[in-house]
């Protein structure tokens, strides 16, 4: 069997470690059979191929006597680049443990205990669910609600160099004034009743209007200003930077895809341009014959 999870973009503007989408990038792991000992073949260099790999040790901290197998990984989705590779590692592993400890976890089930693994569900709740997810924590618990996205398509850019998320994170400010968090909290509030509502000709003009993150990691991610400068005369329902970057993604109609995908290539020909769709399935197995 085959376990398949989405790639994410999560904070969408406003919606700072909270609202998250699911994309069409993938991580899979096959289950190849029984051995004595964990491995996990990848052809990524840096990555441990043992029980240390974080989707072993994520199974293992959920459930510490399965037997060992040897499995298979690949990927499309780029690691350190806001895109919920960490994220998508410990859903699979999550969805290891269930599936061979037979545990039979609910769906929030699995988002309580990924959140506790990862620290926050803004990418990890996406993942499990597909699609478009709002999502906080309070008092260790998460709440969540799925936002099913229509006629939607994105294009992110993702920089040829990586951004450490602990880099990222530092350049946060400890506190923001009451009339700040008032603003990105309405602005937040704006975003998802218009994306819920499919009311998407002024998404752009509040997913742009974040006050929790990104004025303090633009300068990180030079390409986020100069997007929206390249862009400001396309019809688009705005950009933002994805997670703590450097990806900076793009909400578009689906039939503007190829155009703003094009520009952005001509723009910027040392990174990689992806035309992107949602994920509406979440995590989930394939069974083989």
């Amino acid at each position: 069997m085959t376990i398949k999870v989405p790639a994410t973009s999560a904070n969408m503007g406003p919606g700072f470690d909270s609202l998250g989408i699911a994309v069409n990038l993938y991580l899979e792991v096959d289950v190849v059979c029984e051995t004595d000992k964990w491995e996990i073949e990848h052809s990524i260099p840096y990555l441990p191929k043992d029980e240390r790999n974080l989707i072993i040790r994520t199974a293992l901290r959920l459930e510490p006597n399965l037997k060992p197998y040897r499995l298979r990984m690949r990927t499309d989705i780029p690691t350190t680049r806001g895109l919920g590779s960490s994220s998508s590692a410990i859903v699979a592993g999550i969805e290891l443990a269930n599936y061979l400890g037979n545990l039979k976890l609910s769906k929030d089930a699995k988002i309580q205990l990924a959140n506790r693994f990862e620290g926050h569900p803004d990418n990890v709740a996406p993942a499990i669910i597909g699609n478009m997810v709002v999502s906080g924590q309070s008092n260790q618990r998460v709440f969540w609600s799925k936002i099913k996205l229509h006629h939607i398509d994105l294009v992110a850019c993702v920089p040829a160099t990586p951004l450490a998320t602990k880099k990222s994170r530092g350049v946060l400010p400890e506190t923001i004034s009451l009339a700040q968090a008032a603003e990105g909290s309405a602005m937040s509030n704006v975003l998802i009743a218009q994306l819920s509502r499919g009311y998407l000709k002024n998404v752009r003009h509040v997913i742009e209007r974040d006050v929790f993150h990104e004025p303090f990691r633009q300068h990180l991610v030079p390409e986020l200003l100069r997007i929206r400068e390249i862009l400001k005369l396309e019809y688009t329902y705005g950009t933002y930077l994805s997670g703590a970057g450097p990806t900076v993604m793009t909400l578009v109609p689906v039939d503007k895809a190829e155009t703003i995908q094009k520009k952005l290539k001509q723009e910027f020909p040392e990174h990689d341009i992806f035309h992107l769709s949602i994920d509406c399935k979440g995590a989930h197995i394939i069974k083989h014959d």
